[in-house]
């Protein structure tokens, strides 16, 4: 059947009048859907309202799973029982894309109904690979249930045109109950000669400071603990509607509890839109329930490469921006980006790169290859040979590895705030206000948490710590209905297409995950994440974090929470205590021996008493 776009196949009105429904996003990792009732007429019912937007980032992938949970869908991880399976791409990277063929691939070969989602159909819909595929574009996710009903039922559907920007307060399941991502705006002004993002996500649009300020509220009374501001350029916000970044900050930090229960996360901004708000930001980095932390993509330390790139800015003014902050927010923590090979880098050029992470020794830096993006000017221009674009990545990175940026801090005590378990199965992951990430030996009771921890040794991507007892405070808040959709955190492991979204004009930058992304001890021959934040400088955290028993978590029955309702509680740290097994061997030997002598007993006696003839 010929691809339609799904108003031809609902037909005008579309299905009993016209549904729009909600909608997931995973990256590019498939997702399974099982449905779990009856669908018949739920599109009907669940149609949202006219100004309904959703956002254009990886909270996606949030939003989807939220609409699909909502319509009575199940979400596995188990891709071979499953009745369809979803597909969240990224297009900044070739990897990505090849990711997603792979996929595709194997979805086929596995027969099962798939749709695939984000950016890559977006920007690159006439691709063979998605031919005979239903697809659905990065503004139109809160009518996923749509695309996957008409997929289920046989039809090939493709949703692409861009409308308004979806509602904030969508059905959502979190992939970590405790964080949220809030997308600020989609698209960008940027127009970089090596990014596709803008073919898929389009100029700016920016969410008003009401609604954001309201969604602030919501997510802070249902109990979470850090809130990540996400956008393809946060520097950009407001300029498409009259107003800008400092004012939504200062709106977000007024609605913050007083009690720094509640952290929050700005998320990647390029360099030319906060030079005019360079000390209205620092000023809100100082504050107390604000992570002193901002990721700005430099991508080159030549002005000639930042030229060709078309990146609107020098590199004096972003020695400007990280100068300034550095010098007016007490501990500030700068991340950064670097593309190697960028067509026309000379070895100057790149020598130029190399002293500028040499002079800042950024603590997290996301190294990667230049890629040629299908449709952009800069797959037009000459390419470095690969050979050496390659070595120079091994060499930065080999310069990135030396330094040792949280040297010094061993002794002294941070106040952390802990939301997620590490790889290992042992130890919890918290940030200090510098966004440091700090791995202690805790319960789990402790996640949601903030407690003061004195660091016992540091590494190169982490540093370790003790939680100091007595210390930890956690805020008990009141459930709600829409925090049921949640589910205990489990990030992707596809590494190239998890790295979160993206900058509109970097390689991964991830303004709204980029501190999701954990390097691990094996990298890339294409791409190197140095660090991409939330574990980013992680030496034993790797991609996946896995749940932990550790006896001694807290495991409220609701009855128990709601009499906790806005107390204040002092968790103890208890140490697990197993049952001595030499006394479990010798309990059951004297079980066995008291049984085989009752037997006998009863032997003798039958033997005993049977009449001899």
């Amino acid at each position: 059947m010929e691809m339609e776009d799904i108003e031809d196949v609902l037909g005008p009105a579309g299905i009993a009048g016209g549904g729009a429904a909600p909608g997931l996003r995973l990256p590019l990792a498939a997702v399974a859907v099982k449905p779990k009732r009856p669908r018949s007429s739920r599109v009907a019912q669940t149609r949202p309202q006219p100004e309904a937007r959703i956002p254009g980032t990886q909270s996606d992938s949030e939003y989807m799973s939220g609409q699909l949970s909502a319509f009575g869908y199940a979400i596995t991880e188990e891709p071979e029982g499953a009745d369809l399976w979803l597909i969240n791409t990224c297009t900044v990277k070739n990897p990505s894309q090849s990711a997603m063929t792979t996929l595709i691939s194997k979805c086929k070969s596995a027969n099962k109904p798939l749709v695939v989602a984000g950016c890559v159909p977006q920007g690159s819909r006439d691709l063979k690979e998605l031919e005979g595929i239903s697809v659905i574009g990065v503004q139109q996710i809160d009518r996923v249930v749509e695309v996957v009903e008409e997929t289920l039922k046989g039809h090939e559907v493709r949703l692409l045109s861009r409308k308004t920007l979806p509602s904030l307060d969508l059905p959502k399941v979190r992939k970590n109950k405790f964080i949220e991502i809030l997308p600020i705006n989609v698209g960008c002004l940027g127009a970089c000669t090596y990014c596709k993002t803008k073919h898929a996500r389009g100029h700016l649009g920016s969410y008003t400071i009401e609604s954001l300020v309201d969604r602030v509220k919501i997510v802070v009374s249902e109990g979470v603990r850090e809130i990540w501001l996400s956008s393809e350029d946060t520097g950009a916000y407001g300029r498409d509607i009259g107003t800008n970044l400092p004012n939504l900050l200062n709106g977000i930090v007024a609605e913050l509890p007083a009690d720094r229960s509640t952290m929050l996360r700005i998320g990647m901004t390029n360099p030319p839109f906060i030079l005019e708000h360079l000390k209205e930001i620092a000023s809100v980095l100082c504050h107390p329930c604000v992570y002193s932390f901002l990721h700005v993509p430099v991508q080159s330390g030549s002005d000639a490469v930042l030229t060709a790139m078309n990146r609107e800015y020098t590199v004096s003014e972003f020695r400007r921006v990280v100068d300034t902050l550095c010098e007016l927010v007490p501990g500030m923590q700068i991340a950064t980006d670097i593309i190697c090979g960028f067509p026309g880098e000379t070895d100057e050029d790149f020598s130029q790169t190399v002293n500028l992470v040499k002079q800042y020794q950024f603590p997290q830096v996301h190294i990667s290859q230049f890629y040629p993006r299908p449709g952009t000017p800069a797959a037009r221009m000459k390419k470095v040979p690969s050979v050496e674009v390659k070595k120079r990545s091994r060499e930065l990175t080999s310069v990135f590895e030396s330094f040792s940026p949280y040297q010094g801090m061993e002794g002294k005590v941070e106040r952390i705030w802990i939301t997620e378990i590490a790889t290992d199965g042992v130890h919890l992951v918290g940030h200090t206000k510098g966004y440091i990430q700090v791995l202690v030996i805790a319960p789990d009771s402790m996640l949601g948490t903030s407690a003061d921890v004195k660091i016992t040794s540091v590494g190169r991507w982490s540093v370790f710590g003790e939680v100091i007892e007595g210390s930890v405070v956690a805020k008990e808040t009141q459930k709600h209905n829409h925090s049921e959709l949640q589910e205990e955190y489990r990030p992707s492991q596809v590494e190239e297409a998890t790295c979160c979204g993206t900058d509109s004009c970097g390689a991964c930058t991830c303004s709204d995950a980029a501190q999701q992304c954990n390097p691990g001890p094996e990298r890339s021959e294409n791409s190197t994440p140095q660090s991409c934040g939330d574990a980013t400088h992680q030496e034993a955290v790797q991609s996946k974090l896995v749940r932990r028993n550790v006896e001694g978590a807290v495991k409220s029955s609701e009855s128990d929470t709601a009499k906790q309702v806005g107390e204040i509680q002092r968790l103890n740290v208890a140490a697990r205590r197993f049952p001595d097994v030499d006394t479990i061997l010798w309990g059951g030997l004297a079980v066995s021996f008291a049984t085989t002598v009752t037997l006998i007993a009863l032997l003798a006696y039958k033997i005993s008493s049977t009449p001899s003839y």
